[in-house]
């Protein structure tokens, strides 16, 4: 998270966790972002969505840096604010090629909400992720 180009993020203002860099084929590859967690969709943006799990933790998925700025265009909601959603389940398609292509960094910081430093275990640093694994673990 250090390397995020954001410093709210580098700086784990809102949390620790881990970022994602999502790569695509080419302009027009959509990506699908999905649940980090098991839970309720307690908000969701085209750019952003939390997911709350059972025991109150709260996980924000931001797709890119400055991403707000381009006011959904280029982001397709898949799920409902408010609805369950599990592991890896889609909830955001998007075209990270289109968004780099105007500028904007693609990283995706994945950020245990309000989370003290030392809660997170096993944070994932390097190497390929796919949909629905592990990232970190939170120590509640």
């Amino acid at each position: 998270m250090a390397e995020v180009p954001d410093p709210v993020f580098s700086a784990a203002l809102v949390g620790p966790g881990a970022a994602v860099q999502p790569y695509g084929d080419d302009s027009g590859s959509r990506l699908e972002a999905v649940a980090p967690v098991g839970g309720r969709l307690v908000k969701l943006h085209p750019h952003a969505f939390v997911v709350q799990a059972p025991d109150g933790a709260g996980v924000l998925v931001h797709l890119g840096i400055d991403t707000v700025q381009l006011k959904g265009e280029g982001f397709e909601l898949l799920a409902t604010e408010g609805a369950d959603v599990e592991v890896g389940q889609p909830v955001v398609a998007w075209d990270p090629a289109a968004v780099e292509a105007g500028g904007r960094s693609t990283v995706c910081p994945v950020v245990a909400l309000d989370a003290g430093a030392d809660a997170l275990t096993g944070v994932r640093d390097s190497g390929d992720v796919g949909p629905g694994e592990l990232l970190f673990t939170w120590q509640r």
